[in-house]
């Protein structure tokens, strides 16, 4: 069965708590659609939508009952494969102690199909075991996009708006009357869907669910044209536009912490000095702290200018060198978080 029908998503939280996952989706909180441990579909945020734009996002009701009407919210899969921060070791005197890292089982209910595509991204970046672990222990329940950001060009990175692969189970949210459309990705995803209460997928609901992704993709906020790009921005290496968006850019690393693929870190020691021991934690870092790159006390990109270019160069040319890829995915989160809404897919387009 690789299709079905379901009515309700509570047998399918429950299934999952049943199987050992804490199941996280998403959640109101503060404002803002993020996401949170849940124990119920009432948890989902029914009826409620989000207005993003370059600087601006605002949650509000949508006088719907979609549980998923809104765009990627600020939280996405990495928090969960590669934390904020990780202690490493510890250590007492002579005695050093590795840290198991944190591997829980995690359902994550309603995670979109650009963050399927940072996941393969960061497959393809990290090969040491505590990702490996704690990726192994993700149980990935996709939500293909109904209704696309303002900021959101997945489109244009052909990494959305339905997912093609990498989920357990993906599902579509149709209307009239309201249901999902549910798909398994892989064994686990239809050991699941085969013991839930279910009904057989007609060739009608397979021509909602195509029509919503069609008409998702048509009402992309952004859109980037790649051919050429990557060539064309080790061309414009010495171009005075990296300067002009640096005298805007507040290098506050907003950018990198929303991004779901940007991977960057430092390496923190700590002593208590209560009972002498010591912690070596790993946390998240960026290339736009001035002192990410400094070596003999100078910094190696010391102007905002070079840390933009710096991190969009890495995005969309050397990455493909590096991974085979870009290492974008068009979900929008670092135009709608950034401050100073300096508009990612804009500032490409002047580069070309």
């Amino acid at each position: 069965m690789e299709r079905a029908v379901l009515d309700s998503l509570d047998p399918l939280i429950a299934g999952l708590m049943e199987r050992g996952y804490t199941v996280a989706g998403p959640v109101v909180r503060d404002g803002v659609i993020r996401f949170a441990p849940i124990s119920s579909a009432e948890d989902l945020p029914h009826g409620w939508a989000d207005a993003q734009e370059p600087g601006r996002y605002r949650a509000h009701g949508a006088g719907n009952d979609l549980m998923f009407g809104y765009a990627a919210s600020p939280d996405s899969a990495k928090s969960y494969t590669h934390p904020p921060r990780a202690t490493l070791l510890r250590m007492r005197g002579e005695s050093v102690e590795e840290v198991e890292p944190d591997a829980r089982p995690v359902a994550l209910l309603g995670i979109r199909p650009c963050d399927l595509a940072a996941l393969a991204v960061q497959d393809r970046v990290f090969t040491h075991s505590a990702y490996r672990a704690r990726r192994e222990a993700l149980f990935l329940v996709a939500v293909n996009c109904a209704v696309p950001g303002g900021t959101c060009f997945c489109a244009s990175m052909g990494t959305g708006p339905k997912a093609t692969g990498g989920f357990d189970l993906a599902l579509t949210e149709l209307t009239g009357p309201h249901r999902f459309l549910a798909q398994a990705g892989g064994p686990r995803g239809e050991e699941l869907l085969s013991s839930l209460p279910h009904r057989p997928a007609t060739a009608g609901d397979q021509d909602a669910a195509d029509d919503i992704s069609r008409v998702a993709a048509e009402h992309m906020g952004r859109r980037v044209e790649l051919d050429g790009l990557r060539e064309r921005l080790v061309e414009q290496r010495e171009s005075p536009i990296w300067n002009e968006i640096g005298s805007r850019c507040l290098t506050c690393a907003n950018c990198t912490m929303v991004c779901p693929t940007c991977f960057c870190t430092t390496v923190e020691d700590t002593v208590n000095l209560t009972d002498g021991t010591a912690e070596r934690s790993e946390r998240w870092d960026s290339c736009f702290a001035l002192e990410f790159t400094e070596l003999g006390g100078t910094p190696v990109r010391g102007s905002a200018g070079s840390r933009y270019r710096q991190w969009l160069t890495h995005k969309f040319s050397s990455w493909v060198e590096q991974f085979g890829g870009f290492g974008c995915v068009g979900c929008g989160r670092c135009v709608t978080w950034c401050p100073a809404g300096i508009d990612i897919t804009e500032e490409l387009e002047r580069l070309r």
